[in-house]
């Protein structure tokens, strides 16, 4: 014979604490990975869309129609406008794939994901909600290891 006590350190684990045990696996996934793959994702994202408005090293003049007719910000000339998208959509993802200023080129960015979601396409909050995760990612937990930013805050912390 056997007493319950035996039986309940012998028995199988119930599906419950299988599927706690798979869950609890989850809080192993490196920031340093999640930093990584946001740092890339979303700077693809505002690259490829730098890309539409230039045409070799100038901005393309279908740029700055786009915002003369159809993007219309309030406040900035649309020549202006044309360019320091074409420049900001190119200068800061470069940074955040580095990883170099990756807090403050994640800040830049959503600042502008906020001028796109206010001004411009207002329906497209889950898109830009998406694009804003990536950016607080960063901002809040850094870029990782896998950056220059580490690295240099590294030999900083060295020397001092």
């Amino acid at each position: 014979m056997t007493d319950e006590s035996t039986m309940t350190t012998i028995a199988p684990r119930g599906l419950p604490q299988k599927l706690n045990g798979l869950l609890h696996l989850l809080d192993y996934i490196p920031h340093d990975l999640i930093a990584l793959i946001s740092r890339i994702s979303i700077g693809a994202v505002f690259w490829q869309s730098g890309q539409t408005k230039v045409d070799g090293w100038r901005v393309a003049e279908t740029a700055v129609y786009l915002f003369e007719t159809e993007y219309r910000l309030p406040f900035i000339n649309p020549w202006l406008a044309a360019h320091l998208a074409a420049f900001a959509e190119h200068f800061f993802p470069a940074l955040l794939v580095i990883g170099f200023a990756s807090r403050l080129s994640a800040l830049a960015l959503l600042v502008m994901t906020l001028v796109i979601e206010i001004f411009l396409y207002p329906d497209a909050w889950p898109t830009h909600g998406t694009w804003a995760v990536c950016f607080l990612v960063i901002i809040a937990g850094g870029p990782g290891r896998v950056s220059m930013d580490y690295f240099i805050a590294r030999y900083f912390s060295r020397t001092a």
